[in-house]
């Protein structure tokens, strides 16, 4: 199987969490709202994989896409077991999507070190701007007022809001019901206005109508033509950067009529699009692409569920499996997984695997990797090491680095390590009985 072949970064820095000589792309530096906005003005069209949970994110990103979506409803399946109908909060969505977006730089610094040992170079990924759901904003306008400043301190690229009534519900679930416009655009300003004041004015919103399919809204009008009112209504205010309008089905025509009618005032606009999973899509004879999208003015691409949808089918498939074939069908996934010319690693490569393994000098001298497993030193050659590490140095090499974070050497820790309490029995292996249980150096 071919290797996906990832843009290479055209300009390379240097970052205080790497050792001398190794670098990053230089773009790690430049605000995600930046980088996404810049993205927007070159690309054709812009494509985000719906994930959530941070390997997700770090899959998207080692496969070279350029943006992630930090799916709401895939959030709900993965974080509560539950469909789409706003049973989380704001902080629990912001706090996932603050650590997709600290778990993806972190996997950019250890792709750059690569590993020297065994002469694997370093891969240089991108970081993707993540564009978070935000739901209609988990209640009033001090909801939104909180939720945004946690996304926009947390490094979010963009956010989306809906004008649905709360309990809100999955787009394509029935009985939708819409705020009034003016309080959508109340809780657009509070957005516009939050991210402003945190000295971020280019954090990208995005206005979502579900006018097609709503059963009640303010308004007479119904349909693809209440969508449209909507639209135009938050494009008047100057706020949102995008505007997605949710389609209850495939069917191509709504999709070209209200991008046409919308620019029709507003030649400029720049539309979000969810080629949803909810749609059979290979029944359609003639399914819209992403570049016909793009060329209608739908920038921002996305796949609400395809995380969800990939790993239900993949883990489905290997449970199915092993119903019957027990042991043997783990073992068939590893062949798949480690034939020659494989790429379906992803997050976890070989040059990360090593450098995730050693946490710390302690972990390297305690246990070394080999094939997955962990074997304990002898006492003499354990207690030789600690002295060795005790009087290292400042420098340290890539061994020592997890995800980039300088462990052992830093200057405001040396002199304050000592031996750990635990030292092994001499002769001591890997199942020796006398090393607490609850001690982690065991682990692989």
């Amino acid at each position: 199987m071919p290797t996906v072949a990832v843009p290479q970064a055209t300009k390379l820095v240097p970052s205080p969490l790497l050792p001398d000589g190794f670098k990053v792309p230089a773009s790690r530096f430049v605000h995600p709202s930046t980088r996404m906005r810049e993205l927007l003005e070159t690309e054709p069209f812009l494509f985000g994989p719906g994930v959530y949970d941070p390997m997700g994110a770090q899959l998207v990103m080692y496969y070279g896409f350029k943006a992630v979506y930090f799916s709401g409803y895939s959030f709900a399946i993965g974080h509560l077991g539950t469909t789409d109908m706003d049973l989380y909060s704001g902080p629990e969505i912001a706090d996932g999507a603050r650590r997709t977006i600290s778990a993806l730089r972190k996997f950019q610094l250890t792709m750059a070190v690569g590993d020297p040992e065994k002469g694997t170079p370093p891969k240089y990924l991108e970081i993707p701007p993540v564009v978070v759901d935000m739901d209609g904003g988990y209640g009033n306008l001090f909801n939104v007022q909180r939720t945004t400043e946690l996304y926009v301190t947390a490094g979010v690229a963009a956010a989306h809001l809906e004008d649905q009534v709360l309990p809100k519900r999955c787009g394509h679930i029935g009985g939708k019901a819409l705020i009034a416009a003016d309080e959508m655009i109340g809780k657009l300003r509070m957005a516009r206005a939050v991210a402003e004041d945190l000295g971020r004015p280019d954090f990208v919103v995005i206005a979502r109508t579900d006018g097609v399919s709503a059963v009640d809204a303010p308004e007479k009008t119904r349909g693809i033509a209440l969508a449209i009112e909507r639209a135009l209504r938050y494009l008047d205010t100057g706020i949102p950067d995008l505007v997605w309008c949710e389609f209850p089905t495939s069917e191509r025509e709504p999709v070209e009529r209200f991008a046409y009618q919308v620019r029709r005032r507003f030649p400029e606009a720049r539309f979000a699009f969810n080629w949803s999973s909810s749609f059979k899509w290979f029944n359609d004879p003639d399914p819209i692409t992403f570049a016909q999208l793009g060329d209608l003015g739908y920038r921002f691409l996305f796949i609400t569920l395809g995380a969800q949808h990939a790993m239900a089918h993949g883990l489905s498939t290997l449970l199915q499996a092993m119903s019957e074939k027990h042991e043997q069908a783990y073992i068939e996934l590893q062949r798949k997984e480690w034939e020659k010319g494989a790429d379906l690693r992803g997050a976890v490569p070989p040059a990360g695997r090593r450098v995730l393994r050693r946490l710390t000098p302690r972990d390297e001298v305690q246990g070394e990797a080999r094939e997955g497993a962990c074997r304990m030193k002898t006492e003499e050659t354990w207690v030789a090491e600690q002295a060795r590490l005790l009087t290292l140095e400042d420098g340290f090499g890539p061994g020592y680095v997890y995800c980039g974070v300088r462990e052992a050497h830093t200057p405001s820790r040396r002199g304050q390590r000592r031996l750990p309490d635990y030292i092994p029995e001499s002769g001591g292996s890997s199942n020796s009985s006398s090393q607490p249980s609850g001690d982690s150096s065991s682990s692989a």
